[in-house]
């Protein structure tokens, strides 16, 4: 675990970005939270009842006095805090000061919030030409299902990432993780920090938009690309891989594997390695193409052959020789794994704050983790 202490921060990459964090739940606060993670100064406003996500739990943190859910514990640190209520003069006009010198605004309350309120972009950009609004939203402003509000799980089934997660011949299934709202906030930094990197030329902001719905449709790869090329539907295939064999979870004399070999020498060392270096000369399966064909086959015959596997044994002692293998590990025993630790992927803001650091890695200006989650949002400063 790496403990934080923010006297001896440096700054980071973002240091002197000024970011107005409007956002609410998922995709937008971990926006704000990676650009925060990376030296900006965060401010997250939040309406007077709070953030949704301060009450989504058990489990809830006790955190001076006051019971805030974990989930919004992952998603807010690195940010000051406070609160406004947006829907009257007062909290508008407090806002129009707060983004004075304020270079990037993210939202994400449902379109034509922001209009109604006289906060849109258009209005904003007149008299802040340089700031860059960062909106996430469900469908975008238009079209079909503009303006519609988006949840994860109704994107993942809409963009068909439910069709192809699930055992083969089972029920759709979601992925186990808010992995659209998610990566709609990765894309939503990456957006902000190229409109940033834009102005340094013509010295004006921009609107900066990701949706949940392109979010979603953006991680159809390869089933897109497979449909684009052959016109037949993606099926589900569990844990295996659409295109490449044996990419796929395996029983062993004791705990699961999972084989991700993707070359014909990966293979052929997989084969050498439990004895079976013929099975790699076998027409059947010498090549990519050939596995994939006729990977029910190959299947039987891996399973035969690591059932007096001992499977964590196993795994480390593929990879040693250049064949991706992993044991199925549960969320505790990743997050408590040496390489975890090696990495610095766990941090702790003093006595209050434990999570899960950024996955960037930079040389000389890295993360920094300077704040826990705003507890108690400070009260508005006066307009």
């Amino acid at each position: 675990m790496s403990t934080a202490n923010p006297s001896t921060a440096q700054p980071g990459a973002l240091a002197g970005i000024r970011v107005v964090d409007l956002s609410r739940v998922l995709g937008g606060p971990y926006c704000g939270q990676i650009l925060g993670d990376h030296g900006a100064d965060v401010l997250k406003i939040e309406p007077p009842q709070g953030d949704d996500t301060r009450a989504w739990g058990p489990p809830f943190e006790d955190v001076q006095g006051r019971q805030v859910a974990s989930y919004y514990m992952g998603l807010n640190r690195n940010k000051r805090g406070t609160q406004l209520d947006l829907s009257t003069e007062e909290g508008r006009a407090i806002l129009w000061t707060l983004l004075q010198g304020a270079d990037v605004l993210i939202e994400n309350f449902k379109t034509g919030t922001m209009e109604r309120w006289g906060l849109d972009y258009d209005t904003l950009a007149e008299r802040f030409p340089g700031l860059v609004y960062c909106r996430v939203s469900g469908f975008g402003a238009d079209g079909p299902l503009g303006g519609l509000a988006g949840y994860d799980a109704a994107v993942q089934a809409m963009t068909g990432i439910m069709s192809v997660n699930g055992e083969t011949g089972g029920d759709s299934l979601r992925v186990g993780l808010p992995i659209v709202d998610m990566v709609t906030g990765l894309n939503a930094a990456l957006g902000v920090l190229l409109a940033l990197q834009e102005r340094h030329t013509s010295g004006r902001g921009q609107f900066v938009e990701a949706s949940l719905f392109d979010s979603g449709l953006s991680l159809l790869h390869p089933h897109a690309a497979n449909w684009f090329a052959s016109g037949k539907e993606p099926r589900r295939t569990g844990n295996a891989h659409p295109n490449i064999y044996p990419y796929d979870a395996f029983p062993t004399g004791t705990d699961a594997v999972f084989l991700a070999v993707g070359n014909d020498r990966q293979f052929r060392l997989l084969c050498q390695h439990l004895g079976a270096a013929d099975l790699a000369d076998d027409a059947l399966y010498a090549t990519a193409g050939a596995r994939s064909v006729n990977r029910a086959a190959l299947r039987e015959q891996l399973i035969a052959l690591l059932a007096s596997q001992d499977g964590p044994a196993l795994a480390e002692a593929l990879m040693a020789i250049g064949v991706p293998a992993a044991p199925v590990l549960s969320v505790s025993a990743a997050l408590k794994h040496p390489h975890t630790a090696h990495r610095q992927m766990v941090v702790q803001v003093g006595d209050a704050y434990t999570g899960v650091a950024s996955p960037i890695k930079l040389s000389r200006t890295p993360a920094s983790y300077r704040l826990a989650p705003p507890v108690h949002p400070a009260d508005p400063p006066a307009p």
